[in-house]
């Protein structure tokens, strides 16, 4: 800044010294200009007066005076030259000096660039970064304008600043973008205190909420609006009103919790349906809708979980092989960046060390021998006592539901009576895990590995319990199957009655229609299918609320406030603050998302709870974690599970697929309630909507593709293609993890010759420096050539031996695996000359003569 207000002091003083040199000549000119004319007008005046000899004398004076005048004006104008080109000296050194600071200013310029692009590989304190960093971006910002000239100097100000409002629209955006994306900052909160193995739970949490969200979309605006809108109203027939025995308690809480009363009849169930073909002025027709919606629920969730693990496979080939420098990869790449709690990255400081004992240990017992007869029996006292654990609780299930039926049968049954397979259901979900986890204790497997066993084991504990409680619910279903036959009869036999005893009264006007309140009901056997789904997920947010309160909330308010006045530290010791369980949440995620599926058929209001659950949980959750649970004291990253979340997904998709496909294609559905009613089984409608509304030829390819002939062959067609499929995945594995081996093997091979080359290359300079003067002196390029020639016609052992048998003029003794032999040593009298000299012993000799005028010569060597 001195340098600078300097030269701008000296410019000024120059400009003030031309300007000054300037207004002194134009005076003298103005003076010189006046006394000469005065002095004219005097003497005219005298010549008038004055007679002849005056006027000569005159004369003569202005001859001079003119000579003086035009001496002055020769004077002006050197005096004017000498100004201008002292004036044009100092312009031109303004302008050397203009130009020489403006290529300072752009050398200043592009540096700071530079130290702007490459500020982040600078190995300096993040305070001195950003100090350097404002610096230099303020420098640029004030003469990077100013290297312009004129138009130029506008039009690139204004394309700077444009390009800057430019980069700060896209940045705007970009953050626009990221708060759009719902719960982005809570999810980033909790990655950076807890890691971003508890955050995948959250984002596998939002992406169910997404996946619902769709699905309810298609439901609620397929089927429950229209329904609603072009249906009949409620209270217009019997599958739509409450029976005339339960009207009194319809309004009761207790009635209402159960999901009985006014919500069983209502768009909440199946059998809220009607059946009519079209319903409103636009002819929808909505049991063909109902199908269709149904089946498309199954199909968009498996391509939708199909495409995250296609994605997440994709993503996982870019990670680096486990099995390839493991301490490198430890070291370089176990930091997750995303930590920003101080706790959190002191407990992922410990992880990485304790990571790194686990390798040095399992590298060490690797070649360990133990006692391998007592770990099998261990590990399989283990899977009997897992085993009769799951049978145990599929048992206690399949006993509480029967026992329900019963219960149901009842008049005066009491809380616990109604909601025992729920309470039952959560109970096991609850207290099983740990107990296997203990279990699991006396297999001692790698963690790793132990984890997958658990989760496979808390999978099959959730199917089981799930499978059982359907097969019990098959045999409810087909005691109610056998019920509507006699209700079927009772109905028909009350509607010909009504008919024959109004008509029998000898009046010809039609008889009043019954109440629906007072016709006969059918048990409708989907509506008790959906009921129980409905109440098994409203029972499971309950019970992981309470578990969150009492467990989390409660347990960490202990911890915090009894610790002062505590026998023992309860936040190091028992019971301390509890832990985000990762695998428990995201299993009780899967299992409820296979709830949903199966029961959406039966209740399409079911999608809609989901969607509220998943909405609260959120919420909830997070609250819980931030507040109630601390880090891990092993800070996993979770990338590599998320397929294996996917995995167990699709395979809860597959399950529950079944028994709702059963129930389409084999049980009847009921005679009085749902959209299906009057037909023997539910995909009737297809044929239907396809013999009324298609043409017959549309008719015929429907009835050839449903033939079984050729249902089987493609079936087994697609085997066949996933078969194929399958093989060349796994020869393109198989391929590429034999050219992951020859890669290795090349990689070892070329540091074994750098090892090598610079094991032998100090040997080799020791034997050259025993060697003579007059033998190192001996090497000629062109002796090299000849050298060269002559090597393919070496025949004999010298030259199979070892192809470098004269290695630098070392010489070798003739056979395999010859030795160095060094020459003896001689004085040296006088400098070596540039003849051939005799090959050692052991070399082949030449044949021919050299090229040369003289023979033994090569071309140009002088003859001694």
């Amino acid at each position: 800044k001195d340098k600078g207000e300097d030269e701008s002091k000296e410019e000024d003083s120059c400009s003030q010294q031309n300007r000054a040199s300037r207004r002194k000549n134009y005076q003298r000119k103005n003076s010189g200009g006046k006394k000469a004319g005065e002095e004219g007008s005097r003497q005219r005046e005298r010549g008038k007066k004055a007679p002849t000899k005056d006027q000569k004398e005159s004369e003569n004076k202005e001859k001079k005076t003119n000579k003086k005048a035009k001496e002055g004006e020769n004077k002006q104008k050197k005096d004017r030259r000498t100004s201008t080109s002292s004036a044009s000296s100092n312009s031109s050194d303004e302008e050397s000096l203009a130009e020489e600071e403006l290529a300072m200013l752009m050398e200043q310029v592009e540096q700071k660039k530079k130290l702007i692009s490459t500020m982040r590989n600078k190995p300096w304190r993040m305070v001195k970064k950003l100090s350097v960093l404002r610096e230099a971006q303020a420098f640029v910002e004030k003469f990077e304008g100013a290297l312009g000239k004129g138009k130029g100097k506008k039009f690139y100000a204004y394309k700077m600043m444009m390009a800057k409002k430019w980069v700060k629209f896209k940045r705007d955006f970009d953050n626009f973008k990221t708060q759009c994306i719902p719960w982005e900052m809570k999810i980033k909160e909790v990655e950076s205190h807890f890691g971003s193995s508890v955050a995948s739970y959250f984002i596998f949490l939002r992406w169910m909420y997404g996946v619902n969200l769709v699905l309810f979309g298609l439901i609620f605006g397929l089927v429950i609006i229209p329904e609603v809108l072009m249906g009949m109203p409620y209270g217009s027939m019997p599958r739509k009103t409450v029976p005339r025995a339960e009207q009194a308690t319809a309004m009761d809480f207790s009635v209402l919790w159960d999901f009985e009363g006014y919500i069983k009849y209502s768009a909440l169930f199946y059998g809220y349906y009607n059946n009519q073909r079209t319903i409103g002025w636009l002819k929808y027709r909505l049991p063909m809708a109902y199908f269709m919606v149904g089946v498309s629920v199954f199909g968009y969730s498996l391509m939708v979980v199909i495409r995250s693990m296609a994605r997440n496979a994709n993503e996982s080939t870019a990670d680096g092989d486990d099995d390839n420098f493991i301490f490198s990869w430890k070291m370089f790449t176990s930091w997750d960046y995303l930590i920003g709690n101080p706790e959190t990255a002191d407990n992922k400081f410990a992880s990485i060390t304790t990571s790194f004992k686990e390798s040095i240990v399992d590298e060490q017992e690797s070649n360990k021998d133990e006692n391998i007869h007592l770990r099998r029996f261990l590990r399989v006292l283990a899977n009997v006592l897992i085993i009769c654990c799951l049978c145990g609780s599929g048992y206690l299930i399949y006993f509480v539901v029967k026992r329900s039926q019963t219960f149901s049968k009842m008049q005066n049954a009491g809380w616990y009576e109604r909601n025992e397979v729920e309470i039952v259901m959560s109970l096991l979900g609850m207290f099983c895990p740990p107990l296997f986890e203990t279990i699991a204790a006396l297999e001692n497997y790698h963690p790793r590995i132990g984890l997958k066993w658990q989760l496979g084991r808390i999978f099959a504990l959730f199917l089981g319990n799930l499978y059982t409680f359907l097969l019990a619910l098959m045999d409810d279903v087909n005691e109610k199957l056998a019920e509507e036959d006699v209700v079927k009869n009772i109905t028909h036999w009350t509607l010909l009655g009504h008919h024959n005893s109004s008509a029998g009264n000898g009046s010809t006007a039609t008889p009043p229609p019954l109440d629906p309140a007072d016709v006969p009901r059918g048990p409708c056997w989907e509506t008790t299918v959906g009921i129980e789904f409905v109440r098994l997920t409203v029972s499971d947010i309950l019970v992981t609320y309470i578990t969150i309160l009492v467990g989390d909330f409660v347990r960490a308010c202990f911890v915090r406030f009894v610790n002062y006045c505590w026998c023992w530290d309860l936040e190091a010791g028992f019971p301390s603050y509890a832990e985000f369980d990762i695998s428990g949440n995201v299993l009780g995620l899967v299992f409820n998302q296979g709830m949903i599926w199966m029961g959406s058929f039966y209740a399409p209001g079911l999608v809609g709870i989901n969607v509220l659950r998943l909405l609260t949980s959120m919420y909830f959750q997070c609250w819980a974690v931030m507040s109630s649970n601390v880090p891990h004291e092993r800070v996993f990253k979770a990338s590599k599970s998320n397929n294996f979340y996917m995995g167990l997904l699709l395979l809860i998709l597959f399950l529950s697929l079944l028994p709702v496909a059963y129930t389409i294609m084999s049980l009847p559905p009921s005679f009085d309630c749902g959209p299906f009613s009057g037909k023997k089984r539910m995909y009737e409608v297809i044929q239907e909507t396809i013999e009324l509304d298609f043409p017959l030829f549309v008719a015929k390819i429907f009835s050839y593709v449903a033939n079984p002939g050729l249902i089987i062959p493609a079936i087994l067609l697609m085997v066949l293609a996933i078969y194929y499929l399958n093989a060349v995945a796994e020869a393109y594995q198989r391929a590429n993890a034999e050219l992951k081996k020859k890669m290795q093997m090349q990689r070892e091979e070329e540091k074994n010759k750098r090892n090598n080359k610079a094991s032998t290359n100090p040997m080799l300079q020791d034997l050259e420096d025993l060697l003579t003067p007059s033998t190192k002196s001996e090497r000629h390029p062109k002796q090299a050539e000849d050298k060269k020639r002559e090597s393919p016609n070496r025949t004999g052992p010298a030259g199979k031996g070892g192809k470098a048998a004269a290695l630098d003029g070392i010489p070798r003794t003739a056979g395999r695996g010859a030795a160095f032999t060094l020459p003896p040593h001689a004085f040296v009298t006088r400098p070596p000359t540039l003849g051939v000299r005799a090959p050692y012993p052991g070399q082949p000799r030449p044949r021919g003569h050299l090229p040369g005028p003289v023979p033994g010569r090569g071309r140009g060597q002088p003859p001694y």
